[in-house]
């Protein structure tokens, strides 16, 4: 780094990847500073000899060049667990010299300081790190951990659906019962030993299972099996499913939508989620006539392949640490789909657009291939921009989340629609208004009542569903996106206990802080 280098960067004052210290006074606080930057992306630097309030220069002698040195080296040994190498250069300055440290990344997140805590950059600051699934997602990344193969506490051999198992077993082994001329009708109807037994003599699909790590030694589930080959994954991982609304004009916030997805529809593994997202994109988007002959057939306004390829992706790619649901959304000018997690392994969306491919699920990537529509080359992207150019992704540090957006076909990229058809619509929307305006009267009584009856039985069928195994009062308030409150207990919690639905854990002390709710 040039003297001039060092003069802009004091220009600029301190950055989020640049921090300035006077001089190296307390060795705690400096060793915060390094094990924020070996957690960061892409590491940072510290300057020592530049005041951090002004930027101003106060130039190191060269004894203090010597001691200051020897003291950087004490503090990335002693004060950063575990231990990290740092690199450092003399820069000489008016009246003497500074010292540039660079911190680069590290390859065994998280750090933390001698205290145990572990900190991250915000801006120009840094900040603890309490959230679980933050440390787990640094870990993955420094591949010391990863999520889709932890435990699923309480799940076992007997929690998988037996269909999908054949689906994959048939799939993988495609080749071999070719080669032992084995039927079509042989193979629908054999079972999913039998399928194994045939592919690898004398195994078993639990062995089988064990052998590939879907499954522990000691019969325990991983996240990847669960997710793949799941009856019902959402009773052990709730936040694993998707969540999919097709809203009335161009804002997520909006309170007005034209469907919304049942959670039932997505209660599944990772196939039953691709199966349902692509569905609600099937019946929400609009045909296009792209034949002269009106009697063709359309095609969808943005191209079912490009679709397949970012729904699969948003499955197979998420973070499974981060407890929250893959989200579609459809608005009148685009598509969104929001994957939780950003890129894996540093990746840049220049990276990603370009083919580059680095899964953060290599368990849920390898075995997923034989059930969702994808290569596992890397490719999808480069495909889906041939589909369609004008697609969008967005790698959202702050929300923790990538965003890929299609444009949809006829519609402006700002919202907007010509005044032609804004006229027409009034048109037909006055008529209609005054038609439906005597009919809303006569049928309100009755439709609020339906209504509310139809969401009452949705959201009982939600809860029983939910507690096929214990859960708390605040664990089902949260599923059902109410605050946890005794009235709302009441009607949602104490109504179902009374009617024989639900049961207590602990029914002899109803209100013991450890009581949890099964269904009966």
């Amino acid at each position: 780094m040039t003297t001039q280098d060092i003069l802009r960067l004091c220009g600029k004052g301190e950055q989020t990847s640049v921090q300035f210290k006077e001089r190296i006074i307390d060795a705690y606080e400096i060793g915060k500073e390094m094990a924020c930057y070996a957690n960061a992306k892409g590491g940072g630097a510290i300057i020592v000899g530049v005041k951090d309030k002004t930027g101003e220069l106060n130039a190191l002698s060269r004894s203090e060049i010597q001691q200051q040195t020897g003291l950087l080296s004490q503090i990335a040994e002693h004060s950063v667990i575990p231990a990290i190498s740092i690199q450092s250069e003399n820069v000489t300055v008016p009246g003497g010299q500074l010292i540039v440290v660079t911190i680069p990344e590290g390859i065994n997140k998280p750090y933390h300081d001698s205290k145990g805590v572990v900190w991250v950059k915000n801006g120009a600051n840094k900040r603890r790190v309490l959230d679980n699934a933050e440390i787990a997602e640094m870990m993955s990344d420094s591949g010391s951990f990863r999520q889709d193969e932890a435990l699923v506490i309480g799940a076992s051999y007997a929690d998988l659906d037996q269909d999908i198992i054949k689906t994959y077993l048939r799939k993988r082994f495609e080749a071999v019962y070719k080669g032992r001329q084995l039927t079509p009708e042989q193979l629908q109807d054999a079972s999913a030993d039998e399928l194994t037994g045939w592919a690898v003599s004398g195994m078993t699909t639990e062995k089988l299972f064990t052998n590939l790590g879907l499954l522990r030694t000691d019969g325990g589930v991983t996240y990847a099996a669960m997710l793949l080959f799941g009856r019902h994954p959402q009773r052990w991982l709730p936040t694993a499913t998707v969540k999919c609304v097709c809203f009335i004009g161009n804002s997520i916030g909006s309170t007005a939508f034209r469907d919304k997805m049942d959670d039932t529809d997505a209660d599944g593994g990772l196939l039953v989620q691709y199966d349902a997202m692509m569905a609600f994109l099937k019946r929400n988007l609009k045909n296009i006539q792209v034949e002269p002959d009106f009697n063709t057939l359309g095609q969808l306004e943005i191209p079912v392949g490009a679709l397949s390829e970012i729904c699969a992706n948003a499955l197979l790619h998420r973070s499974y640490s981060r407890e929250a649901p893959v989200r579609l959304f459809i608005l009148d000018n685009r598509v969104e789909i929001h994957s939780p997690g950003v890129l894996p392994g540093g990746l840049q969306v220049e990276d990603v657009m370009m083919g580059t491919s680095l899964p953060r699920n290599k368990m849920i990537f390898t075995h997923g291939a034989y059930l969702l529509p994808y290569t596992g080359v890397g490719s999808g992207f480069i495909r889906v921009r041939e589909l369609d150019d004008k697609i969008e992704l967005l790698n959202d540090e702050n929300r923790q989340e990538v965003i890929v957006t299609f444009w949809r076909k006829g519609n402006q990229e700002n919202g907007k629609v010509t005044k032609k058809s804004n006229q027409e619509s009034k048109k037909v929307t006055k008529k209609n208004n005054v038609i439906a305006e005597k009919s809303n009267q006569e049928n309100s009584k009755v439709t609020k009542k339906s209504n509310q009856e139809d969401m009452r039985a949705g959201k009982v069928k939600d809860i029983l569903n939910f507690c096929t195994v214990p859960r708390t009062a605040k664990e089902i308030m949260e599923r059902l996106g109410i605050s946890n409150q005794s009235k709302n207990r009441k009607i949602h919690i104490a109504s179902l206990v009374e009617q024989g639905l639900l049961k207590m854990t602990i029914p002899d002390n109803p209100n013991d802080r450890n009581q949890k709710y099964v269904k009966a």
